[in-house]
């Protein structure tokens, strides 16, 4: 039925459609237009974060070398594509016979035809941008490139500059693999054009190819011929990073049979290239099928099958003669791409007749023997110093400060005090940006001093920093550049900035003074940093005047790799207290992965976040980087100008770059040699300290890191990853020491590491050697190696760990402290071997910390030597069981205690040398009724492990009074007898 036509009618909706397209073009252009817009202002504060530093010149040279590489390569690729597009069109014949092909030809004619030109630019183009742009990444190649230095040593097989290999021949390598891509595409669109030209017919009786487009196409192909011979040049230097024999570099088969093939290959690819040109006068395609199928033949059967086959039944079956020049080859580019060839190697005549008197000489080294480890000093930091939500630790680190008027220098543990984002109250932008911007202080204490409840002793400690002039403090504590620290800060604003809240609510404020941030003078600048930051306050906010700046990339990790970020850096920057300000101290390396016969790095033993876990097989520590952790100024002091690669990115960018000799004599006290390097090293030296290549194949005397002790509640700190031999334990990791090595006259700060030998299965847990990095400024960067007498086994860390267990006072003792509700949790730090003389100390602190609240307290330290174990309160007492006497520590006990000695006692099976002081065994005696009384406290709580600890001290103290008195222990004496637990 039809409807009324008084009826209202359905209204149609294109209108409204339409409406809704063009409020989605406009927002799309919006938001494109925003991208743009927030694009364009990243990159010009990136600049002023740049102009800032005064680094522009590094900010331009990084940005023109992938400019001009982009453009180079995208405009080549352009012009040769279009070259050979007008030439396809200019020889493209007039009659074209008709057939099935000839319909789509007509139909792309008719529609291509009037803009052929215009088509052939933008195919031209097309495929330029999809070629071009992506080789800027290989702008740090194109710089070394061009400012490629010497190394003055040439390779052991071509006899050319290693310079060659690093720093000339990447770039080659590059430049001729995308000629020859970039040729192949171009001849497939080629063709293609000459199809569509009509050049090219393959369904006619006639001739399916014209001798034009012959032309043409033979001349590309001998063209792509050439290069690829010049590619297999190249191939013959990439030899020597082979990896087909026992070791990297070319091996025997290498240099017998692929080696020749390469240059057979050559001839071929230029007797290709001939025959293609030959074959513009020569009727058909018979020579260019006879040279393709040459190479092919020759790439196949003496490019690959008979080196495969000289490796297989020739050089397997007697590999170690064979390979023997070559290992020679891997052994010597190794030593010296790691800078292993100057290790001094000595032999350490293992002795077991230390003295007190030799501890008395070697005061400094006891006074220094690490008693904290960093991860358990963290807690204890974290706990009783950061004070406030808004602060935090995230690192502890080992240095060295001189803390008295005299020439010794102490081993400090320290940690910078800084701004945890996430613990700011109230977290406005205002709060977050303007008013808490920084960190306040550090924290640090001497790694053998001990409190006498069992914390570490603070030499400078809670806010404001005290003692107000102490070794640790200094004038200006803030803290606005620093480890894990994002986002951004505004300073200079009519806000107040926070340094610190007292105990009673008192603000402690400052304006920042500095030299660092990006002034926000106008309002171009706030608006660029306002889309930079995502956040519209930097451009309305009513705090930010004229003189305000902006800090961001204010993490030094982020820092130090956006201006330089050619260098890799280590995973641990520390604090330095120096001339009044905070600085951060930042490892940066020099690596290639393309030193002839090296081998690449095992780096299984690095720390996440360095930058030593990409493959090379080179590397140097030549740069320290400096920055200051207020104003965020940056210095690259070049360390080691022999680096080769150090000197060819400052020959780029001499700007950055400041001769490390420059350096303030009292901040070069603090340069440490770096611990990812040394794990490096040790990880690579422990089978390249074997020269001779017979030992080397047969790893006869190949080494380990030593296994790490196990811990009692909880983790020792080791290196982490997989220990060479795929052993299954996990290692110790390098730690630092202040010591006086055998046979020298002073003491040292250094790295120190203990080896094992090679096994499998982990079955030898013998000390093989140790090896050491020296970072004090006279003698830095020297390594030295201790190796053990052969004709005897001596007890590693492990071994030493199995006698500890076996002691059932200490065992017992251990057991009880960590019971199950006992409340506490044990832990064991790292095991310390100290070598004194020609003897050897081992040290492994007890921690004591409660299940509920985390503070770890040290309360027994564990000491070994030779066939004796002892656990006493401290270092000194322990030693002291052990020698008779022992120099003085920077522990502190509660006056007039001694507490019993636990462990292995001396072969005269006394506890501690007789006096027949009467007075001391009367002290003795007072203090075993303290702990009786201690101990019948501990009972009437339930506490059943200390009632037991208190108990055998107690019964120890009336042993030793009874000795002191030169008496046997009696029947019955005055202490009052120990409580009874219930029945």
């Amino acid at each position: 039925m039809r409807p009324p036509t008084d009826l209202p009618r359905r209204r149609s909706k294109p209108a409204n459609r339409g409406l809704l397209v063009v409020l989605g073009v406009v927002v799309f252009v919006l938001l494109l237009l925003l991208l743009s817009l927030r694009g364009i202002a990243g990159f010009y504060t990136d600049y002023l974060w740049f102009d800032e530093l005064n680094l522009t010149s590094v900010w331009k040279g990084v940005l023109g070398a992938k400019v001009a590489m982009a453009i180079v390569f995208t405009a080549v690729f352009f012009v040769l594509m279009w070259v050979n597009l007008t030439i396809a069109d200019l020889i493209a014949p007039r009659f074209r016979p008709s057939g099935p092909e000839e319909q789509v030809v007509e139909r792309y004619h008719a529609l291509v035809g009037p803009r052929a030109g215009l088509v052939r630019i933008g195919v031209s183009a097309l495929f330029a941008l999809i070629a071009g742009p992506g080789t800027a990444g290989q702008w740090n190649s194109w710089i070394l490139f061009r400012n490629r230095v010497e190394f003055g040593t040439n390779d052991a097989l071509f006899d050319r500059d290693i310079g060659f290999f690093v720093f000339q021949l990447p770039f080659l390598k590059f430049v001729t693999d995308w000629l020859f891509a970039a040729l192949v595409i171009v001849l497939i669109v080629t063709a293609a054009a000459h199809y569509l030209n009509g050049g090219i017919r393959f369904q006619t009786p006639m001739q399916k190819v014209t001798s034009q487009v012959k032309i043409h196409l033979s001349v590309l192909l001998a063209v792509l011929a050439l290069i690829k011979a010049v590619g297999y040049v190249l191939q013959r230097y990439e030899l020597v990073y082979s990896s087909r024999g026992v070791v990297s570099g070319a091996g025997y088969t290498d240099v017998k049979a692929q080696l020749p093939a390469l240059n057979l290959l050559i001839g071929i690819s230029l007797i290709a290239a001939a025959l293609f040109l030959i074959n513009i006068f020569w009727r058909g395609w018979v020579l260019p099928v006879a040279a393709v199928s040459l190479w092919a033949l020759v790439s196949v059967t003496a490019g690959a099958a008979i080196p495969a086959l000289m490796q297989k039944f020739r050089v397997q079956p007697t590999e170690s003669s064979k390979e023997r020049p070559y290992i020679a080859r891997n052994i010597n580019a190794t030593r010296t791409a790691f800078n292993l060839s100057e290790t001094e190697v000595n032999d350490f005549g293992y002795r077991d007749d230390l003295t007190a008197a030799d501890l008395a000489e070697d005061e400094d080294t006891i006074r220094n023997v690490r008693l904290w480890d960093p991860t358990i000093l963290e807690a204890d930091y974290k706990r009783l110093q950061e004070i406030r939500n808004f602060y935090q630790f995230n690192d502890v680190d080992v240095d060295r400060y001189g803390l008295s008027s005299s020439d010794r220098v102490t081993q400090v543990m320290v940690a910078a005090r800084e701004l945890n984002i996430a613990g700011i109250p109230s977290p406005s932008w205002e709060n977050q940006h303007l008013v808490y911007t920084h960190g306040y202080g550090v924290v640090g204490s001497a790694a053998n001093a001990v409190a006498p409840d069992g914390n570490p002793d603070l030499l400078v400690k809670d806010l404001p920093p005290t003692p107000e002039n102490g070794p640790l403090t200094v004038d200006n504590n803030a803290i606005y550049f620093g480890e894990d620290l994002p986002g951004y800060a505004i300073v200079k604003t009519t806000r107040q900035e926070i340094d610190f809240t007292e105990a009673n609510g008192t603000n402690h404020t400052s304006t920042y003074n500095g030299s660092g941030g990006v002034a926000m003078d106008s309002w171009v600048r706030r608006a660029a940093l306002a889309l930079r930051f995502g956040q519209p306050e930097p451009l309305i906010s009513g705090f930010i005047t004229s003189e305000s700046k902006a800090i961001y990339n204010r993490d030094i990790d982020e820092r130090v790799r956006k201006a330089a970020p050619f260098l890799k850096f280590d995973s641990d920057p520390y604090p330095v207290l120096f001339n009044e300000r905070i600085h951060w101290i930042y490892d940066a390396y020099t690596t290639t992965s393309r030193y002839p016969y090296s081998q690449p790095a095992d780096t299984s033993r690095v720390p996440a976040g360095s930058g030593l876990q990409s493959g090379f097989n080179y590397v140097r520590n030549s740069v320290k980087v400096v920055i200051d952790a207020y104003d965020g100024t940056m210095k690259f002091y070049v360390m080691d100008d022999s680096d080769p690669i150090v000197r060819a990115y400052a020959k780029a960018f001499p700007e950055l770059f400041t001769d490390g000799a420059t350096m303030d004599p009292g901040l070069r006290e603090h340069v440490r040699y770096p611990e990812d390097l040394f794990r490096v090293q040790t990880n690579m030296y422990g089978l390249y300290h074997m020269t001779d290549p017979g030992e080397f194949y047969n790893k006869t005397d190949a080494w380990d890191f030593a296994q790490a002790p196990g811990a009692v509640g909880g983790a020792a700190a080791v290196a982490p990853g997989t220990p060479v031999g795929q052993s299954r334990e996990p290692r110790i990791a390098p730690y630092y020491l202040q010591m006086r090595l055998p046979e020298e006259e002073k003491t040292s700060f250094l790295l120190f590491e203990p080896f094992v030998p090679l096994s499998r299965d982990d079955s030898r847990k013998d000390l093989t050697a140790f090896m050491v990095a020296k970072s004090d400024p006279e003698d830095y960067g020297k390594l030295k190696t201790y190796v053990m007498p052969r004709q005897r086994q001596i007890d590693g860390p492990a071994l030493v760990n199995a006698r500890i267990n076996q002691e059932p006072d200490i065992s017992r003792e251990i057991t009880l402290l960590g019971a199950p509700g006992s409340g506490s949790r044990v832990m064991l730090g790292n095991m310390l071997l100290i070598p004194i003389k020609q003897s050897l100390l081992y040290v492994q602190p007890l921690y004591v910390s409660s299940e509920n609240t985390p503070l770890p307290q040290l309360k027994r330290v564990i000491v070994v030597y030779s066939d004796r174990v002892v656990m006493r309160d401290s270092l000194e007492q322990a030693l002291t069981e052990l020698f008779g006497d022992a120099p003085p520590t920077l522990e502190q006990s509660d006056p007039g205690s001694q507490p019993p000695a636990t462990g292995t006692p001396p072969p005269d099976g006394s506890t501690a040398p007789p006096t027949g002081d009467t007075s001391r065994a009367q002290n003795l005696l007072t203090q075993a009724v303290d702990h009786y009384q201690a101990a019948e406290t501990a009972l009437k709580a339930g506490d059943l492990a200390t009632y037991q600890r208190e108990n055998n001290t107690a019964r120890d103290l009336v042993n030793q009074a009874n000795a002191a008195l030169g008496a046997s222990p009696p029947a019955t004496t005055t202490v009052p007898p120990p409580p009874q637990p219930p029945a």
